[in-house]
């Protein structure tokens, strides 16, 4: 106890004693933005220090407050640099020092990357924008800086804010106009699979601004890279071991002007449901056992265990309170055993009240023009929780071999109920019903890396990973009413002697994914050029099961009929399953369940070749093997389908720096696109809010594209840069959705190749310090796509694709007041939502959507010597209507005279306080 004791006083006096320093830290590169390991680095004042740059090119010293510094850096084929003039003035300042070394013979421009105060707002973006000048391909970067400056929610929607980028459905992020199944993500190296259930994407928000170190969004593929994508490649990199012990808490709430002291409504729900977990409230009643067995009961045993559920099939009525959110973040540095040791840990929480007021029209074509035949008015009230938890440990077994291991896990629940108004003509009815859906998404991932400098020349790096989506949406439920239009008659319940989906249903829908990861790469340098290989494995492994039941009456009581849906569904009103009260069973379809297996095997070889002072390249192969099962195992099963493929994926990257700041690059290269296991499958099911049912389509082939780019790139001084580039695209069997219309919910959305496409512009990129404290940024884009198809009779643009871009932003900043204030503004041009069947002849012509201007402002004030901070938002400024249109003729923009309106969304504006506060 008492050597305890000792040792704990031990730590404390270290501990204190540290705390009266500052910290002077940074990462030493060359001109390829590679990590220098082994650089001597020397520490001149009264008495010298020395150390060397661990095996991710990082330095670290502690040194006193108002004593002068000089940093030194030598090493074997570069030319020794000096850096005088150090001064920490307050106790726990950090200064930032990242070092750009020329070789022996070469010039180079801005030694210095960055050398600036840990307060000083201007770090890390001069940093990453020299990171930009020397990547090996076409890039973008955001630091986390940038993820702070913005009054957006999530990273995803400050994503949208790089050239090319633009945001749909508020959640799904397109790079240069091309859908997200074109796009990919990556965490700390390792590639990441998809967050959502039913489509090839990634929800960026999991991430805390606070834990990122950067994001790099790759344009131009190279081999070291996954060759799954053609718009963008995302890489998010966390915090590894932080150069000084923090801790972080932000408090925030916010109100939206639809919603917020208004009457909402919601499912009565459970004791957890503020957790985003559901508490069993919603579950199968325990008389249910399995699938088989229920399906081999009598009907009379069916309607009895029906009749034990839960009756909640009204709404609760309660008062929509302000947005909360909180994010704690904390992390260490230190020694272990003689070891150096860091890690981070982090949670999050989000209680937001959304409120959505949705038109969903279908319109037929005629020789007049477009006639609506269904006329929807849907009042969507959303109860979003987002919860989560991030946490991560490195440890330098010696300064050139690091192991590391980061977890995250995000519960991401939607709770939510649709109240729906309108007409069917084709029926002449009128409707009105509701749907309440609570949809609970879990996401776990965990990562082992190593990195390992086994010499000077030669450096090996593994990687590890587990992977979790579990999806789990118990007990969805909807219920219509309908009557005849000019009729005086009450409404009455919409249900028969047959099974549906659309009224009286419970649907309960699991699936889950477990997908492994392994792979390493092996990087050789011979004086100026380097060669890298590497190997990666993906496992994924899915089962997806959705229990249907339906509500029927086997002979009509038109008295049960007449019952508002919080009395129709007693108990009482349950009879034996073959009398003229409500009957219970289940809708059966073999293809409600299927299973998949994917294996996808992956080596790459690629060549760093410094032609001269002037020309890089960058060049290689990189080959996958993409082993693919879905539905069955069962070869008989008509669920069953199988496909092995390899693809050979060439890139090329040139690099020619016409001045010390001027670069031109030009790219070239092959990659692929998979259909998503969810567009393959032979699923159906309706789906309330679109109106219409979702089927995936066994035949989908692999999208292959060829890419080409060429940028200029000006960096006229350190925060600044501009860049003007042009890009081709060539499709080979692109994927789209498409919609198949229909009355009285029988649509269809589905999926289809078409033959082939192409995709050719240009993005311009700008950002410049105008004046002492206001800097202007702002980049667009260009895009024209064409979309051909004899078979399908098809000539048009591809689906989701934007012809322009537009995000700019001005930003004032007072850093020795600690105030700034940015204003953003973001537009997309009209795209294709969804392709329709007009080619066909079915009549529905594509459904577009109309441009729509967001304008947002942030302002922050540092205080209490810059610890913390407060933060005030205002999102959607203008809250312009979304709106999606169908086209009578040949004129495919708006025109609210002539064009069907389709869809119709508003959101609201929102207005954000956050107090953030830093040890």
């Amino acid at each position: 106890m008492k050597r305890i004791f000792i040792i704990a006083i031990l730590i404390s006096c270290t501990i204190l004693a540290q705390a009266q320093k500052a910290k002077l830290a940074g990462k030493v590169t060359n001109a390829k933005n590679e990590a220098l390991i082994g650089v001597t680095i020397f520490l001149k004042s009264d008495k010298g220090v020395t150390t060397k740059s661990d095996v991710e090119g990082r330095f670290v010293f502690n040194i006193d407050i108002k004593k002068e510094y000089a940093l030194t850096f030598s090493y074997v084929g570069y030319k020794e640099k000096t850096v005088p003039g150090l001064v920490a003035n307050t106790v726990g300042e950090e200064l930032t020092y990242d070092v750009l070394l020329e070789e022996n013979g070469k010039k180079l421009a801005d030694v210095v990357v960055s050398a600036t105060r840990s307060g000083n707002k201007g770090e890390t973006v001069n940093a990453l924008i020299a990171f930009q000048k020397n990547t090996n391909t076409v890039a973008s970067v955001i630091s986390s800086e940038t993820i702070k400056r913005s009054p957006d929610r999530n990273t995803a929607e400050i994503l949208k804010r790089t050239p090319g980028a633009s945001i749909q459905e508020g959640k799904f992020i397109i790079i240069r106009g091309l859908a997200d199944r074109y796009n990919q993500a990556m965490l700390n190296g390792v590639l990441l699979t998809s967050t959502e259930p039913d489509r090839k994407t990634f929800s960026f928000d999991l991430f805390p601004s606070q834990i990122i170190d950067n994001i790099i969004i790759n344009k131009a593929f190279v081999p070291e890279l996954p060759g799954e994508w053609a718009g963008g490649l995302i890489q998010v990199n966390t915090k590894d071991i932080p150069n000084k012990n923090f801790f972080n808490i932000q408090i925030g709430t916010s109100v939206n002007n639809m919603v917020t002291g208004k009457d909402f409504f919601k499912d009565k729900g459970g004791k957890t449901d503020w957790l985003g977990i559901d508490d069993g409230t919603r579950s199968l009643p325990a008389g249910y056992t399995t699938k088989s067995n229920f399906d081999t009961s009598s009907l009379a045993a069916k309607t009895a265990l029906g009749k034990t559920m839960s009756n909640n099939w009204a709404p609760v009525m309660i008062t929509a309170k302000p947005n909360v959110s909180l994010q704690m973040n904390g992390g260490f540095s230190g020694t272990l055993f003689g070891k150096k040791i860091g890690g981070i840990i982090g949670v999050n929480y989000a209680n937001a009240y959304r409120f959505q007021d949705n038109i969903n029209n279908q319109n037929q074509l005629s020789n007049t023009g477009l006639t609506p035949f269904i006329e929807l008015k849907d009042n969507k009230y959303l109860n979003d929780i987002n919860m989560g938890a991030i946490a991560g440990m490195s440890i330098f077994l010696s300064p050139l071999n690091k192991i590391s291991y980061k977890a995250i896990v995000n519960v991401k629940t939607s709770n939510t109920f649709n109240q729906r108004t309108g007409a069917d003509y084709s029926r002449q009815d009128l409707l009105k019903g509701n749907e309440f859906a609570f949809g609970q998404n879990v996401f776990f991932t965990n990562q082992l890396n190593g990195e390992h400098s086994i010499s000077q020349k030669l450096k090996f790096n593994w990687y590890g990973a587990f992977n979790i989506l579990d999806s789990y949406t118990p007990d969805q439920r909807r219920i219509m009413y309908t009557k005849s239009i000019g009729s005086t008659d009450p409404y009455v319940l919409n249900i028969s002697n047959t099974l549906s989906q659309q009224s009286g249903s419970r649907i309960f829908q699991t699936l889950s994914d477990y997908i492994y990861t392994g792979g390493g790469d092996l990087t050789y340098k011979i004086k100026q050029q380097t060669i890298k290989a590497g190997y990666m494995i993906q496992v994924k492994d899915r089962l997806y099961d959705a229990q249907l039941f339906a509500i029927f009456l086997p002979s009509d009581n038109a008295a049960l009929r007449l019952l508002d849906a919080s009395n129709a569904f007693t108990a009482s009103n349950f009879g034996t399953g073959s009398d003229n009260k409500f009957a219970f069973n289940s809708i059966q379809n073999r293809n409600f369940r299927y299973l998949a297996n994917t294996i996808l095997n992956a080596g790459y070889l690629q060549f760093d070749n410094k032609l001269s002072d002037a020309l890089r390249v960058v060049w290689g192969l990189r080959v996958e093997n993409f082993d693919q099962l879905i539905g069955s195992v069962k070869k008989w099963d008509p669920r069953h389908t199988y496909s092995k493929v390899t693809d050979y994926l060439p890139g090329v990257n040139a690099t020619l720096k016409l001045t010390q700041k001027a670069n031109l690059r030009m790219t070239a290269s092959q990659t692929v696109i998979r259909p998503e296991l969810r567009e393959l499958s032979a699923l159906s099911i309706y789906d309330f809010e679109l109106n219409a049912s979702v089927s995936g389509n066994p035949t989908l082939k692999r999208t292959k594209i060829t890419n080409l780019d060429i940028r200029y790139e000006l960096y006229p001084q350190a925060g600044e840069m501009f860049t003007a580039g042009v890009f081709y695209k060539n499709f080979e069997n692109p994927i789209e959705s498409i919609y198949q219309e229909g009355s009285g919910g029988a649509s269809l959305f589905s999926f289809q190749n078409a033959a082939q496409a192409t995709a050719f512009g240009f993005e311009l990129e700008g950002r410049k310090k105008i004046s002492k404290h206001f800097t202007i940024q702002a980049n667009g884009s260009y895009i024209n796509s064409k979309l051909k198809d004899k078979n399908l009779n098809l000539t048009r643009s591809l689906q989701g694709q934007s012809p322009y871009l537009i995000n700019a932003g001005l930003l004032y900043d007072v850093v020795e007041k600690g105030f700034n204030m940015t204003v953003l503004v973001n537009q997309v041009g009209k795209r294709i939502y969804l392709v329709g069947d007009i080619q066909a002849g079915a009549g529905a012509p594509d459904v577009y959507e109309n441009p729509r201007a967001l304008v947002d402002f942030q302002m922050s004030k540092k205080f209490a010597n810059n610890k913390a901070e407060v933060k005030f938002t205002v999102s959607d400024i203008l809250n312009q209507r979304q709106i999606f249109y169908q086209n009578s003729n040949s004129n495919t923009s708006y025109d609210k005279s002539t064009d069907g309106l389709r869809f119709s969304r508003q959101y609201g504006t929102t207005f954000g306080v956050t107090i953030n506060y830093s040890l």
